[in-house]
Parts: C-alpha cells; structure tokens; sequence
C-alpha cells in the first residue's frame, strides 16, 4: 500500500486522496487579454517530466484540503509534501535518487 502524506493528518492511504494537477500555475493577471490559443494554454498545457514533479493534491477522504507533492512519475514515490502557499522546497540530489529507485 501506497502511504501519502498530508500535512494536515499524517501518513493516510493513497485511496485517500485525489491528483489535482500540477502545482504552482500562476494564472494570468487579465484572462480577458488573452487570445484563445493563450488561453487554452494556460489551461490545458502542462508539463508531463519523466521524474521529479511539483502536484497539487486533495485529501479527499479526509480532511478535504489541498496541499502540494513532489513525486516522481517513474516510480510514483513522494519525495516530500507541503502546505498550499508555501515555496517549493529544495530536492536534495540524494532525495531525487531515493525517488528514483
């Protein structure tokens, strides 16, 4: 079994929770300016790395907030999880590599 952990309750179960996308997308200032194209970029268009990602997920079948992830997609590992409004935090080469086996 899958543990994720929320920084609001602790280690829970990856049933628990539900992926939300990726993290930390600025939307634009003035979504009236932009032209289609522009628009369907900022909402359809991300990035899709094979290894470390920055998520946003939901602790859906818990206590129903929102946090940020680091995964990596190769092994589906969480490197780390953090508070919505915080920086993302610095991935140290040794945690990339844990991640990574």
């Amino acid at each position: 079994m899958l543990l994720i952990r929320c920084p609001y309750c602790g280690d829970r179960a990856e049933v628990e929770f539900a992926n939300a996308g990726e993290a930390h997308i600025d939307r634009p200032a003035d979504p009236m300016s932009l032209s289609d194209e522009e628009w369907a970029q900022y909402l359809y268009m991300r990035d899709n790395p094979k290894g470390l990602i920055a998520e946003r997920w939901r602790h859906a079948h818990g206590c129903n907030r929102f946090f940020n992830a680091i995964r990596d997609t190769r092994t589906d590992r969480f490197v780390t999880t953090y508070e919505i409004g915080q920086p993302r935090p610095e991935v140290t080469p040794e945690q990339a590599e844990e991640a990574a086996r």
